[in-house]
């Protein structure tokens, strides 16, 4: 079969006797041999057998662990057909699927570095590593049964472990490797996640352009002697890590939101500048995790506000308040409203240290804070600016906003099937101005979408 396009999760497709065939991996113009794995009444799902002849827009892929660890699925796909893909996957879902009235949607605005891009990585402990196919597991020594990495794709309880990764600046992965090799040479219980047992069980990463280092590490239960001894070795061997901390976490996932992080050394926050403003980044605060393609994120949403300096402006969904202050400076006040009390400290904090006086940042659930009698109390909004995590905004949330009714909105979002969706709701009052892709997540599927929205003229 000759694979014809990109399709959506970062698969690409052919037809074979009138239907759709998904395929990871491919790239469209190769010719390959396809075993089918699924099949049902209006599409087929496989994967590729053998290449026959490859397209001629095939690259190399630059990673080892590329078609086993479940991230960077594009590798082979030259950058300027991924943004054509990513801004092609916007118009399926806002108009093919979402069947929205839209102006020219513009072409992806491109990430600067599509390698070493991301700040904030996680990689998981396994007391039993995914296997390759060239490994003999009769064979494998129990010492290097364990592993330290990514998730394998659609297996939660399988890790592979990382050698070298292109998504975080050094000195991710030397860090990564020393606490590995320090927990397997010190007898450390890596984590059994199917079982639940096991002493290490998962880490953060954090950089900043500034320089700054954040390091969390998360043991499964206490133990004193041997907590302190990786700590202490990890802050020894990496003097230049701003913030060390870790979290004890006995409960059945790897989150860590409802956890206490226990600062072990160093600095309680790390920093992060943007323009003329620094943003305080604590071990669960929220930030964008492509701190370049942030920058023209909020750049973008900034436009297509169109503030003139007289607009009462909210940010739902503000996170550390990164938008909110990021607009500050061309409105009159701005409204901040997030659901971890411990962001909008730092948004607060932020704000402070920026020396900003006309932002006001609220924590909570937004179907709780967002109400009528908030509105009252805080003043009527001229502009709502939205960027909520991927399952979009309850319908309680667009009541309120669609009787609040202002002037303008910006939506952004890392999911435009959920943005489709909520989109639908304001299209009553509403209509599209501007659609704006960005590439936050270069040689994946992920794509960042922002939409400006007008009240219609009754």
């Amino acid at each position: 079969m000759t694979i014809e396009a990109c399709a959506a999760e970062g698969k690409a497709l052919t037809h074979w006797n009138g239907v759709v065939v998904f395929v990871p991996f491919a790239v469209p113009g190769d010719v390959v041999d396809i075993r089918i794995l699924k099949k049902k009444k209006n599409y087929c799902e496989g994967i590729i057998e053998r290449i026959v002849e490859p397209s001629k827009e095939r690259l190399e892929p630059f990673c080892k662990h590329f078609g086993v660890c479940g991230g960077c699925k594009w590798q082979p796909l030259p950058y300027h057909l991924q943004l054509e893909a990513k801004r092609q996957q916007v118009e399926d879902q806002l108009v093919r699927i979402g069947h929205l009235q839209v102006p020219e949607i513009r072409p992806t605005l491109p990430s600067d570095n599509i390698q070493f891009y991301r700040n904030k990585l996680e990689f998981t402990f396994s007391s039993r590593r995914w296997l390759l196919r060239d490994e003999d597991p009769e064979t494998v020594a129990p010492e290097d049964r364990v592993g330290l990495g990514f998730h394998v794709g659609k297996f939660f309880d399988k890790v592979l472990d990382i050698k070298k990764c292109y998504l975080q600046k050094d000195p991710s992965n030397e860090i990564r490797l020393f606490i590995k090799d320090y927990s397997v040479k010190n007898g450390l219980e890596f984590y059994d996640i199917r079982q639940n047992a096991g002493f290490i069980r998962n880490m953060f990463i954090r950089t900043t352009d500034t320089g700054d280092l954040m390091v969390i590490v998360c043991f499964a239960c206490e133990d004193k002697e041997k907590r302190e001894g990786l700590l202490s070795a990890i802050a020894e061997a990496f003097p230049q890590i701003t913030s060390l901390y870790y979290i004890i976490n006995s409960k059945l996932n790897d989150s860590i939101g409802d956890q206490d992080c226990i600062l072990y050394k160093g600095e309680p926050i790390i920093r992060e500048k943007m323009e003329d403003l620094t943003f305080r980044i604590g071990p669960k605060s929220f930030y964008q995790t492509n701190s370049a393609q942030a920058l023209k994120l909020y750049t973008v949403a900034r436009e297509l506000a169109d503030l003139t300096g007289n607009e009462v402006v909210y940010d739902l969904y503000t996170g550390t308040g990164t938008i909110a202050q990021f607009v500050s400076k061309k409105a009159s006040k701005v409204i901040g409203i997030e659901y971890v009390p411990e962001a909008i400290e730092d948004a607060k904090k932020n704000a402070e240290g920026n020396g900003i006086t006309n932002c006001e940042f609220f924590a909570g659930d937004m179907k709780d804070v967002l109400s009528a009698d908030f509105i009252k109390k805080h003043g009527q909004p001229d502009v709502i600016i939205l960027d909520p995590p991927r399952a979009g905004i309850h319908p309680d949330v667009a009541k309120v906003i669609m009787d609040a009714a202002p002037g303008r909105m910006v939506y952004v979002s890392c999911n435009p099937a959920s943005q489709a969706r909520d989109l639908a709701i304001f299209s009553e009052k509403y209509e599209i101005t501007a659609v704006q892709p960005v590439d936050m997540f270069p040689h994946t599927q992920h794509v960042e979408n922002v939409c400006a929205l007008r009240l219609k003229q009754q």
